[in-house]
């Protein structure tokens, strides 16, 4: 059998084989690295004084081993190496706050464990049969430092070794006999359909080419294409073939993942034998009412360690898919947390169903995979990215990589600390009193600057130090207030070192003052994560227009762009545009007495159940009170601001085919029932539009058409246009979900008359029927029926 290889860390190779205990919440911040690092630099410079040429630090060692048909290579780079006559003494060193009295041989078995394998693979690689291994604490408080050296025969050192190596061992054959099962699988896996759909084979093979390439493709495809298994089903053949390690499907919603769920379960019915894992959000997940992962109040994280071995097992060898509820099920038989269940399951499958955010978020991507110091150039790091409904990626990027500091956060802290750290106390003090003095300089309500507020970031690296400080020391005292705070300040420093002229400062002062760094353009940042993958797939039915979406995801020249014929016959959806009316908001008060009119016309031809989409809450209060002259004649029903999944499940199931009498229901074009939601057969007869989907005015929208006039010449378009049209193309995508549903779809608004709004219709609503009056749409509607 072929030699697998498997390339791993020192650091894994420990952790993977020793790692015991319970699971622990405490947070190590990047500023406590950045410390790490300078301790690490100081000791070396030391070193290098006194013993000159006899002292070599930051060594890179790699060392190739085999054991039964298993190929590892281990890497690593050791802190120091004193070279003595014909032996040496290899040094980690380590910072620590804890007091170096208490710290001996016995302290910690896993800082042993990392330097005992340099020992060894140093005396392998320089023929020593004896050699020293050296840990070297330094305390951050007091800046002193202690070395614990033992010496050890390269014998004890292989024997040692050996039983890390045998754990790793057993775990990756039973991997590997996995995965051998998988690839067979896949050979034989045929597409689960008897015939492809239209135009569904073409998209199958530029996928499968695309990920082959290592390259991107954005793909608009219609309902009907059949995204999901065309992009699945040639994922997996590439993942067989050994061009990828592993696939990773990105949702923003809980329905698309379902359906990944589903494809995945139907591929297994035709024999594919795989591993699949469904991510869900730690706070959704989690047994106890209060997330703490704690060994003192929660038994699922005490002794995590102990017991996720048996799990992982249990579960990779009984089941295929692992959703919520098996992931649930097997950490209640095992006693351990079902989210970190689920992340450490991940390593192991070969699909991975998850939100957006585990990928492109900072604060929450899987550090495992997506983290810094990630290496691309090992084969068994090639993950395939399939982002569905991608066109929601756009503002999701840009919330995700915009930070904020609010004054109240602080001055409530301050409040809180005091009695507790002189320290703190003093320099949430500091950033108050400087807040205070900003928001007294500021001459407008909302100021703009593309300064970055250097001395405000001064004061934040000072306030993360000083959290730190406690953290390590006291983390008890750490309210959930207290927390968040030192999070947001973290990722303000995050945000603040890579702010650039993507960026903008925004200064919001009403009783408040919040200072955020907001980001215009994540373009390159989505770029840079998406280079850590080998390929990435971006399908929406809406991506147009596709070279705007190209830009705003990241992708350059290089990537490959189709655009689909939707598979549904055209005259299934009758699309008629009433151009004569307004719906800006200036006109709004005038217009929506012959909105509600052109609604009952276009309802009362068919009974049935219609969706109407309005651009707001407020002008949907509007209508709705002008149609209460037609309402008599039908059963009204209207979307709330505080809607919890309950009453939206009930709003959508009011939606039957077999309803008495015809159902009206108002929704906010944008808001959840305009995407992600199927009302097939007669449970939807048509949709009326309200509106060109424009986001509501503002000032990031504003910064951002301003980013967009100056970068591409069509600022209005980047800001307004095209995200408003997106949420149009959506909400109109509710009607024909499937080959034998029709309906109608009514367009209010004088602009879908206007040439630059015409261009962004999809191919299928060419041939649409443009109407100017109530009788015009009467007519339509009745010939259509």
């Amino acid at each position: 059998m072929a030699a697998e290889k498997i390339r791993l860390s020192v650091r894994q190779l420990v952790e993977f084989a020793l790692k015991s205990g319970s699971l622990d919440d405490s947070v190590t911040s990047s500023n406590r690295a950045v410390l790490g690092t300078r301790v690490h630099q100081k000791l070396q410079r030391q070193r290098k004084q006194e013993l000159g040429d006899n002292y070599i630090n930051e060594v890179s060692v790699s060392f190739p081993i085999e054991k039964e048909g298993i190929a590892f290579l281990i890497e690593g780079r050791v802190d120091g190496i004193i070279l003595d006559g014909d032996s040496a003494v290899i040094e980690e060193i380590k910072s620590t706050y804890h007091s170096l009295e208490h710290i001996d041989e016995d302290f910690n078995p896993m800082h042993w464990a990392q330097a005992k394998i340099y020992g060894y693979i140093y005396a392998v690689q320089n023929d020593l049969e004896n050699i020293s291994v050296q840990l070297t604490y330094y305390n951050l408080d007091s800046e002193e430092h202690k070395s614990i050296a033992v010496s050890y025969t390269a014998d004890e050192l292989k024997d040692f070794f050996d039983g890390m190596l045998n754990k790793l061992w057993s775990w990756f054959s039973f991997i590997q006999e996995n995965a051998e099962r998988r690839n067979q699988s896949i050979y034989k896996l045929q597409f689960p359909f008897e015939s492809y759909r239209k135009n569904q084979r073409e998209f199958a093979v530029a996928v499968y080419k695309t990920i082959a390439e290592g390259s991107s493709i954005f793909a608009q495809a219609p309902t009907g294409t059949g995204k999901t298994i065309s992009t699945l089903f040639p994922a997996v053949k590439a993942l067989g073939e050994g061009h990828i390690s592993k696939i990773f499907y990105l949702t923003a919603k809980t329905i698309t993942r379902q359906v990944a769920e589903d494809t995945i379960r139907l591929l297994m019915g035709k024999g594919l034998d795989i591993k699949a894992v469904v991510v869900t959000a730690k706070d959704k997940i989690c047994f106890e009412k209060e997330c703490s992962c704690r060994a003192e109040s929660c038994s699922y994280a005490e002794g995590y360690f102990d017991r996720i071995d048996d799990a992982l097992r249990d579960a990779l060898t009984r089941e295929g898919i692992l959703n919520r509820e098996l992931i649930e099920e097997y950490a209640r038989i095992h006693r351990v947390c079902p989210f970190e269940f689920s992340l450490d399951l991940s390593l192991w499958a070969d699909i991975i169903i998850c939100d957006y955010n585990y990928v492109f978020d900072p604060r929450a991507h899987l550090r495992r995979y997506f983290g810094d110091g990630y290496d691309n150039s090992s084969n068994d790091r090639q993950y395939a990215l399939l982002v569905d409904e991608a066109h929601n990626l756009v503002d999701r990027s840009r919330d995700m990589h915009t930070a904020s500091i609010s004054k109240s956060a602080i001055l409530e802290q301050k409040r809180y600390f005091k009695s507790i750290s002189k320290r703190l106390y003093k320099t949430l003090t500091e950033v108050n009193k400087y807040l205070i003095d900003y928001k007294k300089g500021l001459a407008e309500r909302v100021s703009v600057s593309q300064e970055l507020p250097s001395e405000l970031c001064k004061l934040l690296r000072r306030l993360a130090a000083d959290f730190d400080e406690v953290l390590q020391q006291n983390s008890g005292v750490m309210n959930e207030q207290a927390l968040q705070l030192y999070f947001d300040t973290m990722f303000f420093l995050r945000i603040s070192e890579i702010y650039d002229e993507h960026f903008i400062c925004i200064s919001e002062s009403n009783r408040d003052l919040t200072i955020k760094l907001f980001c215009i353009d994540a373009s390159k940042l989505l770029q840079e994560k998406i280079k850590k993958a080998r390929s990435a797939v971006f399908f929406s039915a809406t991506l147009l227009p596709m070279q705007y979406y190209i830009y705003m995801l990241g992708g350059d020249e290089n990537s490959y762009n189709m655009r689909l014929e939707s598979s549904f016959p055209r005259d299934n959806l009758g699309l008629c545009v009433m151009n004569r009316i307004s719906t800006r908001y200036k006109d709004r008060e005038n217009s929506k007495a012959e909105v509600a009119a052109c609604i009952n016309e276009a309802v009362r031809q068919k009974e049935g159940n219609y969706l109407i989409y309005c651009p707001s809450y407020s002008y949907m209060q509007d209508i709705i009170q002008e149609f209460q002259e037609y309402s008599q004649n039908y059963d009204v029903i209207f979307q709330t601001t505080d809607m919890d999944e309950e009453s939206k499940e009930a709003f959508l199931q009011s939606f039957r085919p077999d309803n008495e009498r015809t159902l009206i229901g108002f929704a906010v074009m944008g808001g959840m029932f305009s995407e992600g939601i199927d009302l097939t057969g007669d449970r939807l007869s048509g949709a009326v539009i309200v509106g060109v989907g424009l986001p509501q005015v503002c000032t990031e929208r504003d910064i951002i058409m301003q980013y967009f006039d100056r970068l591409k010449g069509s600022g209005f378009d980047y800001a307004y246009k095209f995200p408003g049209m997106n949420k149009v193309m959506q909400a109109a995508g509710r009607v024909i979900r499937t080959e034998k549903d029709r309906g109608i779809v009514v367009l209010i608004d004088d602009r879908f008359g206007q040439a630059g709004y015409k261009k962004l219709f999809p191919r299928e609503w060419h041939g649409y029927t443009a109407v100017s009056g109530v009788s015009e749409l009467k007519n339509f509607v009745s010939s259509f029926w």
